[in-house]
């Protein structure tokens, strides 16, 4: 009887011992399955991660590599700090505003709108405006510089590049839209796709509020700068500028009359005498910045005053005191903060054709 209940513990023994095991080789197979698929999931993570990078650029100063996402952000010169607001990052710093400043901030009313946004009460404003603080630029430590809307030179961009890789303009210095300023910038963020959005945004609203002001299409138009100390010369901003680029996007040309005038097809400017006044007699419109003075002064010339769209008061001259003088060089966030303000300018100053 004592043999018998022996051998009945040493099976019981023997049946537990290979549950046992059984259990422990389950586990070990789990536990590897699910190493190797955490394994592939990483692997596969890592290599979705190495497709987007590096992100090569071509621009008119050379070739841009990023290599991995950007974390600090600096811009540099006009309005591309708005480009990175506008897409929920706050640059470490960027360029002080030259114009259209209505403080001692550096801010234009609409940057200063997104930074409050976005909860930054402090930025690093650089106070360049009489040439790069290289300096400052490299104390932010970062590691993207945009510049797609500049006029860098090629000394400068390789200086800066020796800080952190740089998007600089694709063809031209101060020749970029801003739909071409979000792209670049945008890509040089890692952000392409939301660069993306923010343009069709841009353009839906832009669309919207243009619908209130059909006058405006097909109009002849030109951005002439005249000065009340000389006006023997005339300064125009071309078609390519981003000033005369909007008010094409807005449904205007500029004549034929001015286009021909133009011998270097990558200016953003041309400077005509005024005795070539005639190229502006085509014109429906005249934009650019002044005053009631200047507006009067120029009625008054002999030569400016034979201007047709000057006799009846077709301008839209944009005054210095206003941030609207800003607008001219249009950023996604200074559209929506101006237009329904540009808008009314231009739509008033086309309705006295009619008069």
């Amino acid at each position: 009887m004592k043999q018998k209940r022996n051998i009945s513990f040493l099976l019981l023994l023997l049946f537990s011992v290979v549950a046992i095991l059984s259990l422990v080789g389950c586990s070990s197979q789990s536990s590897s399955e699910s190493d190797k698929t955490k394994s592939a999931s990483t692997k596969t993570d890592s290599k979705t991660a190495d497709s987007a990078y590096p992100i090569k650029i071509k621009h008119a100063l050379g070739e841009t590599v990023i290599k991995s996402k950007p974390k600090r952000v600096v811009t540099i010169q006009w309005g591309n700090q708005d480009i990175a607001l506008a897409l929920g990052v706050v640059p470490v710093g960027f360029s002080a505003a030259n114009f259209g400043v209505q403080d001692d901030s550096g801010l234009l009313p609409w940057t200063a709108k997104k930074l409050k946004e976005l909860g930054e009460k402090k930025p690093n404003v650089f106070q360049d405006t009489d040439g790069l603080d290289f300096e400052a630029i490299s104390d932010a430590n970062p590691d993207v510089i945009l510049a797609a809307y500049s006029g860098i030179t090629q000394e400068e961009y390789d200086t800066l590049s020796k800080i952190a890789p740089v998007v600089a303009y694709p063809k031209s210095p101060w020749a970029t839209t801003w739909r071409e300023q979000v792209k670049l910038n945008a890509t040089g963020m890692g952000m392409k796709k939301e660069g993306e959005q923010l343009i069709k945004d841009t353009e839906d609203m832009i669309k919207e509020k243009l619908s209130k002001y059909p006058q405006i299409k097909g109009k002849k138009v030109v951005w002439v700068n005249f000065s009340a100390k000389d006006l023997s010369k005339l300064h125009i901003y071309t078609p390519i500028d981003a000033r005369g680029s909007f008010l094409r996007e807005l449904g205007m040309e500029y004549p034929e009359s001015v286009t021909k005038q133009i011998k270097d097809p990558n200016s953003y400017s041309l400077e005509l005498s005024a005795e070539n006044v005639e190229a502006l007699y085509d014109a429906d419109l005249i934009v650019g910045y002044g005053d009631d003075d200047l507006y009067k002064a120029i009625k008054a010339d002999p030569l400016l005053g034979k201007i047709p769209a000057i006799k009846r008061g077709s301008v839209a001259f944009i005054k210095s005191d206003t941030p609207l003088v800003a607008a001219g060089t249009p950023t996604p966030l200074s559209i929506a903060y101006t237009i329904d303000d540009y808008l009314k300018l231009i739509g008033g100053a086309i309705d006295k054709i009619d008069e």
